[in-house]
């Protein structure tokens, strides 16, 4: 297969050692710049307990790898003396790239330092054969790439739902696509000459959310999400817990109290069965509210006022409420995220789900931080939340 050339720069290494006190550091101030920035490095240093000399040393090292800049100073009337220089992360140099595989399409995005889309293309997919599929989004990123020449890519991040072992970088299964033992971030890294991350798409939103959502300092977080692939990731001290093989999240084939629709494994009640968006569409086609299989058409027929429509995402949306309840039972955090097509963009969804939830912990659940971004979003957190756990490893200059 053809090699697709992007401009290729170091990127993150794999997360420090608590020992290596260097490293702990300069994460520990960058997270502090991404959370409180523009931030006095005097006010650095008193959130993180480093002495003013180890912060200012950091912040040094970490603007001359071009991730921080000294901001504009606002100028006191009146004051006496050196006013405090600020800092904040520079995010005119960087870009990640942010690659989502989904059952109908890939969305392939640039992000900056702080989380943000600065580009995004979706391809349907031609063919779902996982050489295709990264081929096309390799290509699409070089194309992003070329479009903004003053970015340096740190790294590519990938999130897929299903099975996703992260330490091998594999998607093991995904029953939807058909892949099974896919060797994404061997085939992506190849394709781009960048180095690649893979994760799966709940925990690639955890990140997200922990590190540029509302749920940020939450102390633990359940994300649940409900797209053609259903499923959940949990995190708690900003450590998302991923299991052997990374298998933790895997819902799909949970039992739904009062479930009706019959599930490929054999069951009836499965939660992947009754809340993907391919049976919300199947729904809608029998009721006559769309023809087609875009449970985007559904979200449109009920904002142009079609009760069936209406109706059917008040129904998705109590169900996966009911869900969200199960898992709050078992594993109760402080705060839940819901990724959800009705939840995200219409309010009366969002009631439906917290009334099922229940009175008691109805408050502590919310829809996604990033409604108009979110696969992109995915994509991106995979490298952006290896890059925060160790900036130095950005640059063989720094170790």
């Amino acid at each position: 297969m053809p090699r697709t050339a992007i401009r290729t720069l170091p990127s993150p290494v794999p997360r420090a050692a608590d020992s290596d006190r260097r490293r702990t550091s300069a994460s520990v101030v960058l997270r502090s710049v991404l959370e409180h920035g523009p931030v006095a490095r005097s006010t650095v240093a008193r959130l993180t307990g480093l002495s003013p000399a180890s912060v200012t040393e950091h912040c040094a090292r970490l603007a001359g790898l071009g991730l921080l800049r000294e901001a504009v100073a606002p100028r006191r009337p009146g004051g006496v003396g050196r006013p405090h220089v600020p800092v904040d992360l520079d995010v005119a140099r960087w870009v990640v790239g942010g690659v989502h595989i989904a059952v109908p399409y890939t969305t392939v995005a640039l992000l900056d330092l702080r989380g943000r889309v600065l580009a995004e293309r979706r391809l349907r997919h031609e063919s779902t054969e996982p050489s295709r599929v990264l081929a096309r989004a390799a290509s699409a990123l070089a194309a992003l790439l070329l479009g903004m020449p003053d970015r340096r890519p740190l790294g590519v991040g990938v999130a897929v739902g299903g099975w996703v072992d992260r330490q091998a970088g594999t998607v093991v299964e995904h029953p939807l696509l058909g892949w099974r033992e896919v060797p994404v971030r061997e085939r992506l890294t190849a394709l781009t000459g960048l180095p690649v991350r893979v994760d799966g798409h709940a925990r690639a939103l955890v990140d997200g959310e922990r590190l540029f959502g509302r749920a940020r300092g939450s102390r633990s977080l359940l994300h649940l999400f409900a797209g053609n692939v259903v499923d959940a990731a949990f995190a708690t001290h900003d450590e998302v817990h991923h299991g052997p093989r990374s298998q933790s999240g895997a819902i799909a084939h949970l039992p739904l109290p009062g479930g009706t629709e019959p599930c490929d494994c054999g069951r009836t009640g499965c939660l992947q069965a009754e809340l993907s968006e391919r049976t919300l569409c199947r729904r809608a086609r029998a009721a006559g509210v769309t023809d087609g299989a875009d449970p985007l058409h559904v979200l449109e027929a009920a904002r142009d006022g079609d009760p069936v429509a209406v109706r059917l995402l008040l129904e998705r949306a109590r169900l996966v409420g009911r869900a969200a309840g199960l898992l709050l039972d078992v594993v109760n955090p402080e705060t839940v995220v819901v990724t959800e097509l009705g939840v995200m963009h219409r309010e009366d969804c969002m009631a439906a789900l917290r009334e099922e939830v229940g009175p008691l912990r109805a408050a502590d659940v919310h829809p996604t931080s990033f409604l108009d971004s979110v696969l992109a979003v995915a994509g991106g957190s995979v490298v952006l939340d290896a890059f925060y756990r160790d900036p130095l490893g950005v640059s063989p200059g720094a170790n």
